[in-house]
């Protein structure tokens, strides 16, 4: 560090952030969180791709029922 200038301090430098990214991110990541509650999801016992896609929008479509479901 002695090579360093005194000013130097990582620590104080502005991180460059996008809000509106950083809230889609955390959405699509609660999403995926909710998708593995279910064990076929999670463990992926399917061994076709077209099988394992098919399970997930089963999933999708289960969990936005029952989010609709207890809306006013």
């Amino acid at each position: 560090m002695a090579d360093l200038p005194e000013i130097f301090d990582p620590y104080t430098e502005p991180i460059c952030c996008s809000h509106h990214l950083y809230r889609s991110r955390n959405l699509v990541e609660r999403f995926f969180n909710k998708i593995k509650q279910c064990r076929r999801v999670a463990t992926r016992y399917d061994k076709l791709a077209v099988n394992y896609l098919a399970f997930i929008q089963l999933a999708s479509i289960r969990l936005w029922l029952r989010v609709n479901e207890s809306a006013p």
